[in-house]
C-alpha cells in the first residue's frame, strides 16, 4: 500500500485530481493523508470535501484553520462576505451531512506502523507525541458533542499564546487549536508568533521555526504538516512540510511516506489568484 501526504488544498480541486492521477492512486489499496484546509479561497471547496468524504478509510486527514473556520460560519459565529470562496459550499444541499463529517475528523492522527504524525500547524515543545494527541482529543471530543457550537464560539484569540499544563477551559482548548493549526514560529519558551508568516529567516527575534526547537519533546517521530506556503516543502528535522502554495500559484505536493525514500510528486498550480493572505 502507497501512502501519500497531500499539503494543503484549499479548494484547489482541479488540480488534487491532477496529482492523484499523476501517482496513480487507487483508493482500493493506497491512502491518501491530508494535512487540513480543504477548503477556503480556492475556486471548488464544495467538490473538494465531497470527494475526500467519498474516499472512506482511503483518506486521513486532519483539521486545519480554514476548516475550522467553515465550521465557526456554518454555526453562525462567523460572517462570511459576500465573495467568500465558502458561499456555495454552505448552500449546497448535502451541507448538514458535510459539516458532520467535518466535525468528526481529528485535530491530529498518528501512525503507529509508520511512527509518523500528521498535523496542520504543529505541536507545542513541550509536548510528546502521546500527550499532544491527548490534547488534541480533548478539542475533538468537544467538535463532536452537540455543544460543539460553544467551542468554536470560543476558539478564536490569540491568548495565551503559551502552552501551560494548569489551562482550564476555553483558554486550555484556544491554545491546543492555535497550536496544532496557526503556529509557525514560537521561542525556545514555546511562546507563539501569530504575526510572523514569512520564511525563516525573517521572524522576529527569539522567534524559530517551531520544529527547530532543540527541547522539543516529539523530535523523535516524524510529523506531517502544513500550513506554512511560505516554507514550502521541507524533509529535516524529522518533519515533513507539504504545503507549495497551490492556491497561490505554487504547487501541489504530495511526498510518499510509507517507505524511507519520500519520493515527492508535483502539480503546477493553475489558480493563480491574487488573493490577499
Amino acid at each position: 500500500m502507497a501512502i501519500y501526504a497531500i499539503g494543503d488544498v484549499q479548494g484547489c480541486f482541479d488540480e488534487l485530481q491532477e496529482l492523484v492521477s499523476y501517482i496513480s492512486f487507487n483508493p482500493e489499496k493506497d491512502q491518501l493523508w491530508f494535512v487540513g484546509d480543504l477548503v477556503n479561497r480556492g475556486p471548488k471547496s464544495l467538490e473538494t470535501l465531497r470527494w475526500v468524504k467519498s474516499l472512506g478509510s482511503a483518506a486521513v486527514t486532519v483539521l486545519g484553520n480554514h476548516d475550522l473556520h467553515l465550521l465557526a460560519a456554518y454555526a453562525g459565529i462567523k460572517e462570511l462576505s459576500s465573495t467568500s470562496s465558502l458561499n456555495s459550499v454552505l448552500k449546497a444541499k448535502d451541507i448538514d451531512e458535510l459539516i458532520n463529517w467535518l466535525r468528526q475528523q481529528p485535530l491530529m492522527s498518528y501512525s503507529k506502523k509508520l511512527d509518523f504524525a500528521m498535523v496542520h500547524g504543529g505541536l507545542a515543545p513541550q509536548w510528546d507525541i502521546k500527550e499532544a494527541l491527548s490534547y488534541a482529543k480533548e478539542v475533538e471530543t468537544k467538535l463532536r458533542s452537540k455543544n460543539y457550537k460553544d467551542f468554536l464560539n470560543n476558539m478564536y484569540g490569540d491568548q495565551p499564546n503559551q502552552w501551560d499544563g494548569r489551562l482550564k477551559g476555553w483558554n486550555r482548548l484556544r491554545t491546543i487549536t492555535n497550536f496544532m493549526t496557526r503556529v509557525r514560529y514560537c521561542t525556545n519558551q514555546g511562546v507563539m508568533s501569530f504575526t510572523d508568516k514569512g520564511p525563516p529567516g525573517t521572524q522576529s527575534t527569539r522567534m524559530k521555526p517551531w520544529y527547530e526547537i532543540a527541547s522539543r519533546k516529539s523530535q523523535d517521530t516524524t510529523i506531517v504538516f502544513g500550513h506554512w506556503s511560505t516554507l514550502g516543502h521541507v524533509n529535516n528535522y524529522n518533519i515533513i512540510a507539504t504545503d507549495t502554495g497551490c492556491l497561490w500559484g505554487g504547487a501541489l505536493t504530495a511526498v510518499q511516506i510509507e517507505n524511507d525514500k519520500f519520493i515527492t510528486y508535483q502539480v503546477e498550480c493553475e489558480a493563480k489568484r491574487q488573493v490577499p493572505r
